[in-house]
């Protein structure tokens, strides 16, 4: 359990760097709109992560007391991003379309480079 709370530890850390890094692009760029979308894309994506990460725990918990486990939030997940499709097509002056779609997709690309970075170091991915 010790193992599983440090990787959602780095995978919260690294999303957290991802959208500081979003809003100095924004900022600095001369590309707001697709920043800005990137932003949307990854908080949404990053709350997202949150609820996935707290129903697994759950879901774990109730496994291994031997209760029933309900499910690990797919439908929220996918309201969600709806939700970020909706505000862009909304004020599609202020987000770039694309940009939302690759922000709700970065908690999968995090969770696959932590993987690939964790196994690697460990040496269990030989």
């Amino acid at each position: 359990m010790d193992q599983y709370n440090k990787m959602i530890t780095r995978q919260r850390k690294w999303m957290f760097y991802l959208l500081a890094l979003f809003v100095l692009g924004w900022g600095f760029t001369p590309y707001p709109s697709i920043f800005l979308g990137l932003l949307l894309g990854t908080a949404l994506s990053f709350y997202n992560l949150w609820v996935m990460q707290r129903k697994i725990n759950r879901f774990g918990q109730a496994v291994s007391e031997g209760r029933g486990a309900s499910g690990i939030g797919t439908f929220t997940r996918l309201a969600t991003a709806a939700l970020a499709v909706l505000i862009a097509m909304r004020y599609e002056e202020y987000f770039h379309f694309i940009a939302v779609i690759l922000g709700l997709m970065t908690t999968y690309v995090v969770i696959m480079i932590d993987f690939a970075l964790f196994n690697n170091k460990t040496g269990k991915g030989k």
